[in-house]
């Protein structure tokens, strides 16, 4: 039984929401010169709110392995850069064509659309620009393994590789198979390196960083039903994007395949079973317990 309450987590999301957006802020400054119109595409698309649960998800498993705070809050801004990336990325005409994100326009809108493919670009460059780093950490072994799994989560075998399919099965036929691959790769993937990145930080045992991938497993799926979810019921103000948008471009998702009930008894049962993988770490990831309930009770 978890002790920590959903107060708690709201309160240690908050916090590393302020952390991370500071942290943000600082390696993305405001250059003068021709270039300064791309920064402040990428500073508005980064710093434009959201709920920096990715981030939550690095901080929280690198202080299991006592991690410094700053070490942590590096790689989770550059999660976050890689998140808002493909957030700008997948809002373009030639993908999902969305006006709205976090309930403001989207980047191509607000600039236009080359300048959102750079600002896309910039930021996913930027986030190996940082955890390359030394200040991430003093190790160069560290550093390259976080390059390594932060590219397989981000490139073709993860989030991007996950888009494709997406794609491909607008008004397609696609089974639970598919999808819940679909999902593991575009959803899943960096969220599972946003749960292992504390386990590579602290330089933890096999059998913890596979606790980790587990658990992010479980978790990232039951994620992204909610989000299926969201965009059957939720409301465009509160989601802060459009909804209806899958089932308007006949795309397939865990609530077409499974209807509203059984989707969401399936995020509840993933949801269960992710905070089981957390048993060996006892109560020091009661808020990664609580992030699992977060991820499928959330309204946006």
């Amino acid at each position: 039984m978890s002790e920590a309450s959903p107060a708690d987590f709201d309160a240690a999301l908050v916090e590393i929401q302020s952390n991370v957006d500071v942290m943000l802020s600082a390696l993305l400054p405001r250059p003068e010169g021709p270039e300064a119109p791309l920064f402040d595409a990428m500073r508005y698309a980064v710093l434009g709110g959201g709920k920096r649960f990715r981030a939550f998800l690095v901080c929280e498993s690198a202080r299991l392995f006592g991690v410094s705070p700053r070490s942590a809050l590096r790689v989770a801004a550059a999660v976050e850069c890689v998140h808002t990336y493909s957030l700008v990325h997948d809002d373009l005409p030639c993908m999902d064509d969305d006006d709205l994100r976090r309930g403001q326009p989207t980047v191509h809108r607000q600039f236009n659309e080359a300048t959102a493919v750079l600002a896309g670009d910039a930021l996913l460059t930027l986030a190996f620009e940082i955890v390359a780093g030394l200040e991430t950490h003093e190790l160069a072994e560290v550093r390259i393994e976080l390059v390594r799994s932060l590219a397989a989560a981000a490139g073709g075998r993860g989030m991007v590789g996950g888009q494709m399919i997406d794609l491909a099965s607008e008004d397609s036929a696609i089974d639970m198979g598919g999808i819940t691959r679909l999902q593991q790769l575009k959803t899943g993937a960096l969220i599972a390196f946003s749960c292992e990145a504390g386990a590579i930080l602290g330089r933890a045992s096999p059998d913890r960083r596979h606790a980790l991938h587990a658990y992010a497993h479980d978790m990232g799926l039951a994620f992204q039903i909610a989000d299926d979810l969201l965009d059957v019921e939720g409301e465009a103000a509160i989601v802060g994007k459009a909804t209806n948008k899958d089932t308007e471009a006949g795309k397939a998702t865990f609530v077409s395949v499974l209807g509203v009930a059984r989707a969401r008894d399936q995020a509840r049962m993933l949801s269960d079973q992710a905070i089981q993988h957390l048993d060996l770490f006892d109560e020091k990831a009661d808020l990664l317990r609580e992030a699992s309930r977060f991820a499928i009770n959330r309204s946006n």
